[in-house]
């Protein structure tokens, strides 16, 4: 066997454990975001809590974010399907923008005073504590593969951390200090945060630089490895 043959047969092998570690991450993400948006809405519904609801609703989209990576690496994608996915998982953000928005408005006008929730503020923890890392090792693995669906990924599993950190300080402003005002304040956060993941998604953006991607044209999925060679792309 060549050296040019055994170093392919090698590039191949490390690609194909690539593709497996990226469908378990996203099975994992899967996973818990399930769970996550169960216990949140739950949570939030008893707690009359507008932040937990929207907390828990942005877990379901981010559900769909593992699907799309999961359908990537088990069937080739075409670039207009992809597309498509991603317009579908932005008005999905824009719907939870709207829902979530007009009750923290309705919350703040009406004066509305939800409860302490500990289950909140118990779940808002664990993902503070979970989703770093996992948004490392999918960022990770997507440079690894050269994969954009990847990384785009793991900057929405790093998206939930950071209303992970929101959630937890309306919960606990709520639950100590009685400004019952900081929920449905944290609910439009999440809220705003959510157009622009839609707007980014609508657009096909969203993901980091050094992928192999051309920042003004369309993120295409891809499981290419980066290379100057055009040889190695036919």
């Amino acid at each position: 066997m060549s050296a040019t043959t055994a170093a392919t047969v090698d590039r191949d092998e490390l690609r194909r454990r690539l593709g497996r570690r990226a469908q378990l991450l996203a099975l994992a993400s899967v996973t818990y975001n399930v769970v996550e948006a169960a216990v949140a809405i739950g949570a939030g519904l008893v707690a009359g809590s507008v932040a937990l609801v929207g907390f828990g609703l942005d877990s379901v989209v981010e559900v769909s974010s593992g699907l799309i990576i999961l359908w990537q690496f088990r069937h080739r994608m075409p670039e207009s399907r992809e597309r498509q996915a991603l317009r579908l998982m932005a008005l999905s953000f824009f719907a939870l923008a709207a829902y979530v928005a007009f009750e923290s408005v309705r919350a703040l006008v009406m004066g509305h005073d939800p409860d302490a929730s500990p289950v909140g503020i118990a779940l808002a923890v664990a993902s503070l504590a979970i989703m770093p890392f996992l948004s490392f090792a999918q960022r990770r693995t997507g440079r690894a593969l050269g994969s954009n669906a990847v990384v785009a990924d793991s900057t929405q599993t790093l998206l939930c951390t950071y209303l992970s950190a929101v959630l937890l300080l309306g919960l606990l402003l709520n639950a100590t200090v009685g400004w019952s005002w900081a929920d449905p304040v944290a609910g439009l956060v999440i809220a705003a945060v959510a157009v622009k993941e839609g707007r980014e998604a609508w657009r096909g953006e969203g993901c980091c630089a050094g992928c192999g991607t051309d920042a003004s044209g369309p993120r295409a999925m891809s499981l290419l490895p980066v290379t100057s060679d055009p040889k190695a792309r036919d």
